[in-house]
């Protein structure tokens, strides 16, 4: 079993009560006021471990952004600022079986990409 230290256990309880999606980099900054001396290799190492935990989600843009909210939604990503928004809409959802002919289904991600609002008032 995994040790649960004190550098995990504050950037699992920066993912869970941020809302927006920050990049690694980000949480490396926000972590950094808490914990002076940690890494930023400590920090991408403990995402990756959470990524392939199941705990976070990754979201690729520009750079990967982070999600602690590991619930089914999809996310909308800006084409300009890149910034990521959550798409929680059920139509935005899909059904899906759990096995199809390719084999069993674990998870899945859903983007739409466009231009967010803050954006599109820039474009007007």
């Amino acid at each position: 079993m995994e040790r649960n230290t004190s550098q995990k256990q504050i950037i699992k309880e920066y993912l869970a009560n941020v809302k927006t999606h920050p990049s690694a980099e980000e949480i490396y900054v926000a972590v950094k006021k808490k914990l002076p001396t940690i890494s930023k290799a400590t920090v991408y190492r403990i995402l990756k471990n959470f990524k392939e935990q199941g705990l976070v989600q990754e979201i690729v843009s520009n750079v990967s952004h982070f999600d602690g909210d590991i619930t089914p939604h999809a996310h909308f990503i800006c084409t300009r600022c890149h910034k990521v928004f959550d798409v929680f809409e059920s139509n935005a959802q899909v059904k899906y079986k759990k096995n199809i002919k390719a084999g069993k289904i674990d998870n899945y991600q859903i983007y739409f990409y466009g231009l967010c609002n803050k954006c599109q008032k820039i474009n007007k």
